[in-house]
C-alpha cells in the first residue's frame, strides 16, 4: 500500500491509513459539485475585478501605472483569492464552503501554501482549451477525481459531512474543572495529543460512520492510559468517546 493509502471500492471515496494505523474514509467531490463551487468563486472574482476596475477609473489612474496596477489586481483576485482561502480557511473558498467541499492533501493533511499555489497556477492549463475541458476530463479519468493542478500539488477535493453532531448525555459544566484536575495524563505522548487534536479539528468533515469509528479507535487506545477518570464522569463511558478526547486534549495541553 503506497504511502499508507488505499482506495476503497467506490470511485468517489478515498481511504487513508495514518501512520498510527487509523483508517479514515474521505468522500471525494465529483464534477458537478466542483463546477458549482468554481462557478460561485468565479462570479465573486468577476465582481471583485469589476470593483477594482471601477476604482481605477473613478480615481483616474492612468498613464503607464494604471494598466500595471490593474494587472496586479487581477492577479490577486484570480490567484491570491484561491490560495489565501485554501491555506487560511481550512481548504475552503466561499464557493467550496457553500457547496460543502474542502481541499486537502492526498494524505488527508491540511493543504499548505506550496500545494495550493501549484494547484492554482495550473488552473490555466486545466481551463484549456475552454470551459475547463482539460480539468473536467482529468477529474473523470483519475482515480481520486483530480484535475491536473491537484495531481501536481498532491491534493484532492473532499466533500465535508453535513450530518449533525450527536451529543450523548449531558455533561455538567460546574464540576468540570475539579474532574479534570484529577486526570493523570502522563502516559499520553505529545504525538498522541497531536493525533487527537487532528481528529477533533477535522471530525466535522468526516462521514458519521467514519467519525464514530475513528473516535472509538482513539479512545479505546488512550482511555486505559489515563488515570483518575471518575466512574461518574461521562468521559469514562465508551458511548462518549468524543467527550473523552476533547477533555484529554484540554488536560494534556494544559500540563505540557
Amino acid at each position: 500500500m503506497s504511502q499508507g493509502q488505499r482506495m476503497s471500492q467506490y470511485e468517489d471515496r478515498m481511504t487513508i491509513e495514518t501512520p498510527e494505523g487509523l483508517v479514515v474514509t474521505l468522500p471525494l467531490a465529483g464534477v458537478g459539485s466542483r463546477f458549482v463551487s468554481a462557478a460561485i468563486d468565479f462570479t465573486i472574482q468577476i465582481l471583485l475585478t469589476a470593483a477594482a476596475f471601477t476604482v481605477f477609473v473613478g480615481f483616474g489612474v492612468g498613464g503607464g501605472v494604471g494598466p500595471g496596477l490593474f494587472a496586479i489586481s487581477v492577479f490577486a483576485v484570480f490567484f491570491v483569492y484561491d490560495v489565501s482561502f485554501e491555506v487560511l480557511a481550512g481548504g475552503r473558498t466561499p464557493g467550496k464552503r457553500w457547496t460543502g467541499l474542502r481541499v486537502v492533501r492526498s494524505g488527508g493533511q491540511p493543504v499548505g501554501f506550496v500545494a495550493s499555489a501549484i494547484r492554482n497556477l495550473l488552473r490555466l492549463v486545466d481551463f484549456l482549451p475552454s470551459m475547463y475541458l482539460v480539468g473536467i476530463t482529468s477529474i473523470l479519468v483519475t482515480q481520486r477525481n483530480q484535475r491536473l493542478g491537484d495531481l501536481a500539488g498532491d491534493t484532492v477535493v473532499a466533500r465535508a459531512s453535513r450530518k449533525p453532531v450527536r451529543v450523548v448525555g449531558a455533561v455538567p459544566t460546574a464540576p468540570l474543572a475539579g474532574a479534570l484536575a484529577a486526570w493523570d495524563v502522563s502516559g499520553i505522548t505529545a504525538e498522541e495529543l497531536a493525533t487527537v487534536r487532528t481528529f477533533l479539528e477535522r471530525r466535522d468533515s468526516l462521514e458519521w460512520g467514519a467519525r464514530t469509528a475513528l473516535a472509538r479507535t482513539l479512545a479505546e487506545r488512550l482511555r486505559p492510559r489515563v488515570g483518575g477518570v471518575s466512574t461518574q464522569d461521562p468521559a469514562g463511558d465508551a458511548a462518549n468517546d468524543e467527550v473523552f478526547l476533547e477533555r484529554l486534549a484540554r488536560v494534556k495541553a494544559a500540563r505540557m
